[in-house]
């Protein structure tokens, strides 16, 4: 029969931890009760680096509270009582009898430092899963005015998290995350993305002067295989100078492969054949469609190789900073596009350990304005 537990009996020890970081918790805490002045020795972490409310609140009692005197620590409970009073301020659940299970199940009391160090450490895996869930939340976010630059300031924010972490585990050359990356996130609105890219390829075919003001879109930004093809074949053409024309085009093609999976020529020449508006209009909207996919993948990434507990911190600093590198590759195009470079927006990222300044911030382009 389950035991039910008596409505003033402590459970928080009874719930079965999600993660390992919670005995390592358990195991820091107990060991600050027993030997108060042990805290002198513990850094890089505060009352926010713990993974309930319960803990962060007994160790923000800790820290605040002066710590007794040894002798009469080791003969009463009195710093205990007050701890744990200046605890349930913040957390009414805690108990006495849960601080006598903290100080049980610490092993080593001297190994305080090592077991702050994986609370460090787990502090730093869920603040970078924090950064990189808002970055593709961000993404999807409808309702922005101007969803580049806002996309790029949470890109900003979540590289200032990595060069945080790195700071305090930095990274060894060569260790990468073992993590699969996901696969490429699909175009949001598929249908409107094709008919712009549509738009594109038939306006480049019909004004191939246009070609030169767009280098800066690559085949890649484009979500269909075919329509990345063509862009191949209109900027070869226009490149080498030779005459650019739905039919030249459709050639082309050909010699590329590009109607081996059954594409009828036809099709290709209705497409090329239907202009409208201007190439640089319509290649801006593929950029800022790309740039986008880009910040979703390097999110999804980073969230992937957090989610790997197998994952250190120095890979995931190793794997985030190369995951960060394409959507710096992607705005440096977009500043190309759209002419300007407005000052970076960084987001501040809260540090408790000192270390000498890293670069993945300083590696990325600055933010850039809003799409036209």
């Amino acid at each position: 029969m389950p035991h039910a537990p008596a409505p003033d009996e402590d459970d928080l020890d009874a719930i079965a931890p999600p993660q390992p970081v919670f005995h390592v918790e358990q195991a820091l805490l107990g060991a600050l009760l027993l030997d108060p002045h042990r805290l002198s020795n513990v850094t890089g972490i505060a009352a926010d680096s713990f993974s309930t409310a319960a803990h962060a609140a007994l160790y923000a009692a800790i820290t605040t509270l002066p710590p007794p005197d040894p002798a009469e620590h080791a003969r009463n409970t009195k710093w205990l009582d007050r701890v744990l009073a200046t605890g349930r301020e913040q957390a009414r659940g805690l108990t006495a009898s849960y601080l006598h299970t903290l100080v049980q199940v610490c092993p080593w009391p001297s190994h305080a430092p090592a077991y702050a160090r994986m609370v460090e450490a787990e502090h730093a895996r869920r603040r970078l899963l924090t950064a990189a869930e808002r970055l593709v939340h961000t993404v999807h976010d409808v309702s922005l005015p101007h969803p580049v630059q806002t996309v790029l300031a949470e890109a900003d924010a979540l590289a200032a998290v990595v060069d945080d972490i790195a700071n305090r585990f930095p990274p060894r050359a060569g260790v990468l995350p073992r993590t699969t990356a996901p696969p490429p996130p699909a175009a949001p609105d598929p249908a409107e993305a094709v008919e712009e890219e549509q738009m594109l390829l038939a306006t480049a075919t019909a004004y191939p002067s246009d070609i030169e003001a767009v280098r800066w879109l690559l085949p890649d930004d484009l979500t269909l295989p075919l329509h990345a093809g063509l862009w191949q074949c209109l900027t070869g053409l226009a490149r080498r100078h030779e005459p650019v024309d739905p039919v030249t085009v459709l050639w082309d093609a050909q010699q590329r492969g590009l109607l081996d999976d059954g594409i009828e020529p036809g099709e290709v020449l209705r497409m090329l054949a239907e202009p409208a508006g201007s190439v640089e209009h319509w290649g801006e909207r593929a950029l800022q469609r790309s740039l986008l996919a880009t910040a979703e993948q390097t999110g999804r990434r980073i969230e992937a190789y957090v989610g790997d507990p197998a994952n250190t911190p120095f890979q995931l600093v190793v794997g985030a900073r190369r995951a960060l590198a394409d959507i710096a590759a992607a705005r440096t195009r977009w500043q190309h596009a759209t002419g300007a470079t407005p000052p970076q927006q960084r987001r501040p990222a809260p540090t408790t350990r000192a270390g000498p300044p890293t670069t993945t911030v300083a590696h990325a382009a600055r933010s850039t304005r809003a799409p036209r």
